[in-house]
């Protein structure tokens, strides 16, 4: 039945949740327009693009999509940038120094910094923005990224500016920390506009909801017809404007990956993110298709607090769950839906992720649970033997089979699969429907709009959903805080009611995490990471499916633009030949 499928109209599923960044708007669906309607030609001062729909937030701290932060990585800028070369490199910092403990950064910003109203960028930014996104009230999702530092018995970071120097205590040594400081959560806002635009401290993000808005980076913007286009201007206060070649960038919003692929080709796009399915092998030896390496993981989330799971024990409810898991062919989501030759997940870290002590973290061929089970899951995949197993696992926690070996009416399943509106989710959401379907389960398939979508994740008011993450930074425990009890990106939400009995105990997850952050010695810290990762995979709440790639199209006139693993596109470099 699976292999019915059709090959939808999809993208190249190369997104993830997060930035890291956790999700990517470039996969939600808006309002279609048409390409003469919100993109004007190029006369080689433009950049027209097309990278999603309508943006979530353009707060740095506030947003957490791949879209948002392209978009902030290009319109704001903080201490340290993102290279070419995938290394971080200073940005608003002329210099820095690291205590001989590791402990304490000392920054001491460029002279002469803007904000684009032309008021002064100073230290004292950076402490407010740090700050401001580390207090619970603002409610950044990326919180707990500041759970590294040290912190004064109010709960307040240990960050402090002194007219151009920013001082920052950490709780031990971080071999991540400056690229945490490209991250746009460590962004500097400006204090006076964030605060007049939200008196009341009800709406965070009010400051930047509209074209106008102080900004620090490259380019500012100008005009926003909303679930329509975006233009941007060149900030002539950006640092480093003297480089910045692109005088305009005009975004078309949009998700539709037919439309903005069709745009693209009548040249009114000069760069696209994300192709149509069903044209990937056309445009596969087309010198304007490119496929990077991404650091991240497409997978599917139990809400492990959910009714399906009422009455069972924490144990109980991972057999099931795991049941479940073992039955999904991800070879042939690879090779049928995804088609970008992603490599199937062995586990959640996804590989080429550093293990913060100058090597690899998966280099010695760890899997989950062990080497020998060839990890998580094979693409050798033997439909007979993965149902063999679930019928097993499922009749050894009291459900009951007929003689075809589907569920008894007994004992049914019945699972609700929420997704948000694209074509590639929905496929892979079917595939898994037929997969389930194997067994007897009664999958139904839920699609919600983008914002509607995020919010039921973050609260829980799903069973099973699509998720994925590309890391913010080359470092596994990125891919592990998220699942902090406090986490806003803790979709699976572990922890968040300690008294359901069919959830797993999770203070001890929590202990690990803060263990890891603490631990000095590098080479112990890798093995607690791998305890940690150990400790989600045997909750079979997080199934991962395949670690991702990225594939976008860019004219050849067009030089200079470079996306990052993290998933961050920069324009800023960019030049365009007439």
């Amino acid at each position: 039945m699976k292999k019915l499928i059709s090959k939808m109209l999809v993208a190249a599923l190369s997104v993830s949740m997060l930035v890291g960044c956790g999700s990517s708007q470039k996969d939600s669906v808006s309002e279609t327009v048409s390409s003469e309607s919100a993109i004007s030609k190029s006369d080689g001062s433009t950049l027209r693009i097309n990278i999603a729909s309508e943006p979530d937030y353009l707060d740095p701290a506030l947003t957490t999509t791949s879209d948002g932060g392209t978009l902030a990585a290009n319109s704001f800028t903080g201490l340290f940038v993102h290279g070419k070369n995938e290394k971080v490199v200073p940005a608003l910092c002329k210099d820095y120094k690291i205590s001989e403990d590791g402990l304490t950064y000392t920054f001491t910003l460029k002279d002469g910094l803007k904000w684009s109203d032309n008021s002064e960028l100073t230290a004292a930014d950076f402490e407010y923005a740090w700050k401001r996104a580390a207090n619970p009230k603002t409610g950044v999702q990326y919180a707990y990224l500041f759970d590294i530092f040290a912190k004064d018995s109010d709960g307040n970071i240990n960050v402090k500016a002194d007219g151009n120097t920013l001082t920052a205590v950490l709780i031990n040594s971080c071999p991540y920390f400056l690229e945490l400081c490209a991250l746009s959560t460590f962004y500097p806002v400006p204090k006076t506009a964030v605060e007049a635009a939200d008196p009341g401290g009800t709406n965070p993000g009010a400051w930047a909801s509209e074209a106008g808005f102080v900004t620090n980076g490259a380019y500012t913007l100008q005009k926003w017809n909303h679930n329509e286009s975006m233009v941007y201007v060149k900030n002539p206060n950006f640092y480093d404007a003297a480089n910045v070649k692109v005088e305009k960038l005009e975004f078309m919003l949009s998700a539709d990956d037919t439309a903005t692929f069709s745009a693209y080709n009548a040249g009114n796009l000069d760069f696209i993110d994300s192709v149509p399915t069903d044209e990937i092998s056309t445009v596969d030896s087309n010198v304007d298709f490119k496929k990077i390496d991404q650091i991240g993981t497409y997978y599917i989330t139990f809400n492990v607090n959910a009714d399906l799971f009422k009455g069972m024990s924490a144990e109980n409810a991972a057999k099931m769950r795991q049941a479940l898991s073992i039955l999904i062919d991800r070879g042939y989501i690879i090779d049928n839906i995804a088609q970008t030759g992603q490599e199937l997940a062995t586990s959640f870290i996804p590989t080429g992720m550093s293990d913060g002590n100058g090597g690899e973290f998966k280099s010695d061929s760890y899997n989950y649970p062990d080497k020998e089970s060839k990890g998580y899951f094979s693409k050798d995949f033997d439909a007979a033997e993965a149902k063999n197993k679930a019928v097993d696992l499922l009749k050894s926690i009291g459900y009951k089979f007929d003689e075809n070996g589907k569920l008894s009416s007994e004992t049914p399943i019945n699972i609700e699969y929420t997704l948000n509106v694209n074509s590639g989710h929905q496929s892979i959401a079917e595939a898994i429907q037929s997969d389930w379907s194997a067994i007897g389960v009664n999958m139904t398939i839920k699609t919600e709009e983008w914002q509607t979508f995020g919010n039921d994740r973050r609260a829980g008011a799903f069973t099973v959903a699509r998720d994925g993450w590309n890391a913010d930074y080359s470092d596994p425990v990125n891919m592990l805080e998220m699942f902090l009890t406090s986490s806003g990106n803790n979709h699976a939400q572990f922890g968040k009611d300690p008294s359901n009995p069919s959830a797993p105990e999770w203070n001890s997850y929590d202990a690990l995490i803060k263990q890891i952050y603490s631990t000095p010695d590098f080479a112990e810290r890798a093995k607690l990471m791998h305890q940690a990762e150990d400790r989600l995979m045997s909750t079979w709440a997080v199934v991962p499916l395949y670690y991702y790639n990225d594939i976008y199209m860019c004219k050849t006139n067009v030089k200079g633009i470079y996306k990052t693993k993290n998933n961050h596109i920069y324009f800023m470099y960019a030049s365009v030949d007439k």
